[in-house]
């Protein structure tokens, strides 16, 4: 049973085959190959599977161990952030058969208006995002996945800023991951953050270091505990001045539905902000949001898939302590035909 991917290989075989059989007219086709062609055949299916043994386990060990630093509390985050805008926005996206994708983006802030164009394509573990915007800016990033087993490395610059550009390497393991960013330029600043634990439960730290003050700028700490339908996170940041804690449950399979509540204080002002929220799938088609904080903020949004991945997303947001403002509103349209 040789590899059917592999063609090149299975007809050097078949040539092979045929002219051991020809150099012997006297042996019925059916005898078998001589026993080095076995045992090269032997080799190379090992190797391959061994390969392909090796790609499996460091795609498993991304997905299943505890994940970056940043993931703790981010899924209560993107809850109460997510799709929430005060401006009209507008993107296009498509996608050629070569595997590139094109997005136009429009935004109106204000009296300004920007725009931007970006392009993505994707080749085996390499991918590459290029963007330009209405600002002559051009951002690239380039991410190589499994360059060593377990390991992402993402490297990014802006033009016409040659200091921005910036190199990163995460590594995973299924009880720890670690992420060290460095900046390329002068003076550079190093970013090292880490975790240790399960896909449940899970402690973490991360730490900046500037070379040209000699001087830590952050060190921030978080733990969470992770259940398949809610999450619990405390992170303690901005040097030991904060602190934030959440909570998130989903109350349905897709986990399109959900509750949230989040706290946080900044002991250097005393100021606390109490912020709850939720959502809820009206169909598979429609989701309606909502959130509110301690300080009056109240903010709502609808979005609705019009046609098949391109959704329509209207928002607003008011004060209730001062009802005679004006409330801002926003409003989306994403196209991916």
């Amino acid at each position: 049973n040789f590899d059917s991917n592999n063609s090149k290989f299975r007809y050097s075989i078949r040539i092979v085959r045929i002219k051991h059989h020809l150099s012997n007219p006297t042996r019925q086709s059916d005898i078998p190959p001589p026993l080095w062609l076995n045992l090269l055949v032997s080799v190379h299916l090992q190797r391959r599977s061994l390969s392909l043994s090796l790609l499996s386990l460091s795609s498993k060990t991304m997905t299943s161990g505890p994940g970056l630093f940043s993931d703790i509390g981010k899924k209560a985050k993107d809850l109460l952030t997510r799709d929430y805008i005060s401006d009209p926005k507008f993107s296009v996206s498509t996608s050629s058969v070569s595997g590139v994708t094109l997005t136009s983006t429009a935004t109106k802030k204000g009296g300004l208006s920007s725009g931007a164009v970006g392009a993505v394509y994707k080749y085996k573990n390499t991918l590459i995002d290029v963007k330009l915007d209405t600002e002559s800016n051009i951002a690239t990033t380039l991410t190589f996945t499994d360059i060593v087993p377990s390991t992402k490395t993402i490297a990014s610059f802006k033009l016409p800023d040659l200091k921005s550009g910036k190199v990163e390497v995460q590594y995973f393991h299924y009880h720890a991951s670690l992420t060290s960013a460095v900046a390329l330029s002068e003076t550079p600043t190093v970013d090292v953050s880490a975790t240790i634990g399960t896909p449940t439960f899970v402690i973490g730290a991360e730490a900046g270091y500037e070379s040209s003050s000699g001087k830590i700028t952050k060190y921030t700490a978080g733990i969470s505990i992770n259940k398949p339908d809610s999450c619990a996170s405390i992170v303690l940041g901005d040097k030991g001045d904060s602190i934030r804690a959440s909570y998130i449950h989903h109350l349905d399979v897709s986990k399109k539905s959900g509750a949230v509540g989040e706290i946080s204080r900044r002991f250097s002002t005393n100021e606390n902000t109490f912020t709850v929220g939720g959502s809820y799938a009206v169909d598979s088609l429609t989701l309606v949001k909502a959130k509110l904080n301690n300080h009056g903020k109240l903010a709502a949004l609808l979005q609705h898939e019009i046609i098949p991945k391109s959704l329509v997303t209207m928002s607003t947001e008011l004060d209730t302590r001062a009802l005679d403002r004006t409330p801002k509103f926003g409003l989306a349209l994403a196209l991916k035909p």
